[in-house]
C-alpha cells in the first residue's frame, strides 16, 4: 500500500469521481445548511411519553447521535428502531422520527406505515421519494432537505433537524449553542485535515496509512458510542473495508477475550480508542488496560483524542476525523470512495419480493 498518494492532489481527485472528500471539506457548511432548515420546524404535537428515531445506515446514524447527546439531557427516552416495524408499546402517546434521506428505504417506509396505523406522533426528514409523497398527501409533518447526495454525506441535514426538534419541543435544551461550537471545531479540523495538508501534519492521513491494510476495530464509549458506529460504517462505505466497533465498558466483558487466542489473525485488525480529556476515572482506567491487553495480543493500537468542550461539539469533531480517515483509506486502496455498489445490487434484487410495493399501495389506501 503506497501512502504516497495522500500528497499527490491530482491523484486523489481522480480515484474520487463522487467527491466524497468535500463533504468532508464542506461539513461546517453543510451542518449550518442544516441548521438554518431545522428553523422552519414547526412543533405542534404534545410532549411525548417516548421518542423512536427510525431510519436505516447513513439515514439512521443520526438517531444514534441524538440519543448519545440527549442522554443527559432529557428525561423522555430515546430509541433507534431500525426494523420494519415499531416496538411494541409504540402508541398515540409516541414520537416517532423517520429520518430516510431517499424517502424510499423500504424498513422506514415500514415503520412509518407502522407509526401511522398506531396513531403515533410522526415527523419525517427526507430529501423526497414515497415517504415525503405519502407524508404530503396525509398532511403528516416533514422537512425536506436537499437531495443529490449519498445518505452518508446527508447526515448534517438528517441529524441537526433531531436536535432542534428536541429544542423546540423543550425536551433538551442547549442544542443551537452547543451546534455553533461545533461548527467553529469543524471548520478548523476540516482545515487541518484537508487533502493539501500533507500526511506528516494531517492526523486523518496518518491514521489511514496506520491502519494500512488491517480490519480496524472502533472502541468507544458513553457519549461516543454513536461516533464509534459511524466510524465502523464509514470504514465499510467510503474504504470498502471490513470493520467492527465496541463500547466500553461491555467489550472488557467479552471482546477481550476474543484477542486471547486470535494469534496470527489479530495481526489482520488494528484498534481504534476514542478518547477523552474528561472521560471518568474508571473508563480511563479500562482504557489504559485494555489497551495493554491488545497491544499484547498482537494488535495495532491508536487513539483518537475528541475536541472542543460541549458534548456535541466533541461528538461531531470525531465523527469529522472518522469521514475524513476513511476516505483517505479509500484513496490508500485505489477505490473510489462514494459507490456502494453491492448495497445497490442487494436493493435490485430485494425488489423482486415485493415487500416495498406491498407497504406503499397500503400506505395509498391510507386517508
Amino acid at each position: 500500500m503506497k501512502s504516497a498518494i495522500l500528497d499527490e492532489i491530482e491523484k486523489m481527485k481522480a480515484l474520487d469521481k463522487g467527491n466524497m472528500i468535500n463533504f468532508c471539506i464542506n461539513s461546517t457548511k453543510l451542518y449550518g445548511e442544516g441548521a438554518k432548515l431545522a428553523d422552519k420546524i414547526k412543533v405542534n404535537y404534545p410532549k411525548p411519553d417516548n421518542i423512536i428515531v427510525s431510519g436505516m445506515g447513513g439515514s439512521g446514524i443520526g438517531g444514534d447521535l441524538l440519543k448519545d447527546w440527549a442522554r443527559d439531557k432529557t428525561v423522555v427516552p430515546i430509541e433507534v428502531n431500525r426494523e420494519y416495524r415499531l416496538p411494541q408499546y409504540a402508541g398515540k402517546h409516541t414520537l416517532v422520527l423517520i429520518t430516510s434521506y431517499s424517502g424510499d428505504t423500504e424498513e422506514s417506509l415500514g415503520a412509518f406505515l407502522d407509526a401511522l396505523k398506531r396513531e403515533c406522533m410522526v415527523f419525517c426528514v427526507s430529501s423526497g421519494g414515497a415517504l415525503l409523497e405519502h407524508a404530503e398527501r396525509l398532511k403528516v409533518p416533514h422537512l425536506r432537505v436537499p437531495c443529490g447526495m449519498p445518505p452518508r454525506a446527508a447526515l448534517p441535514y438528517l441529524f441537526v433537524p433531531l436536535l432542534i426538534y428536541l429544542e423546540k419541543k423543550g425536551l433538551a435544551t442547549g442544542a443551537s449553542e452547543e451546534l455553533n461550537e461545533a461548527l467553529r471545531l469543524l471548520e478548523r479540523i476540516s482545515r487541518n485535515n484537508s487533502p493539501e495538508k500533507p500526511t506528516k501534519e494531517n492526523f486523518s492521513k496518518t491514521l489511514a496509512v496506520n491502519i494500512g491494510e488491517t480490519a480496524p476495530a472502533v472502541y468507544g464509549f458513553g457519549i461516543y458510542r454513536g461516533a464509534a458506529l459511524r466510524f465502523k460504517q464509514q470504514f465499510n462505505e467510503n474504504s470498502k473495508v471490513p470493520a467492527k466497533w465496541e463500547v466500553f465498558s461491555e467489550l472488557d466483558h467479552n471482546e477481550i477475550v476474543g484477542w486471547e487466542s486470535a494469534g496470527e489473525l489479530s495481526k489482520s485488525f488494528s484498534t481504534i480508542f476514542i478518547r477523552d480529556k474528561d472521560e471518568p476515572k474508571e473508563i480511563r482506567s479500562r482504557i489504559e488496560i485494555t489497551k495493554e491487553l491488545v497491544a499484547k495480543a498482537g494488535l495495532a493500537v491508536f487513539e483518537v483524542s475528541v475536541q472542543g468542550k460541549s458534548s456535541l461539539a466533541k461528538m461531531l469533531s470525531t465523527v469529522c476525523i472518522g469521514d475524513f480517515t476513511s476516505v483517505y483509506l479509500a484513496f490508500l486502496r485505489g477505490v473510489d470512495p462514494t459507490p456502494v455498489k453491492t448495497i445497490n445490487h442487494l436493493k435490485e434484487t430485494l425488489k423482486q419480493n415485493g415487500v416495498k410495493e406491498k407497504i406503499i399501495s397500503e400506505l395509498s389506501k391510507l386517508n
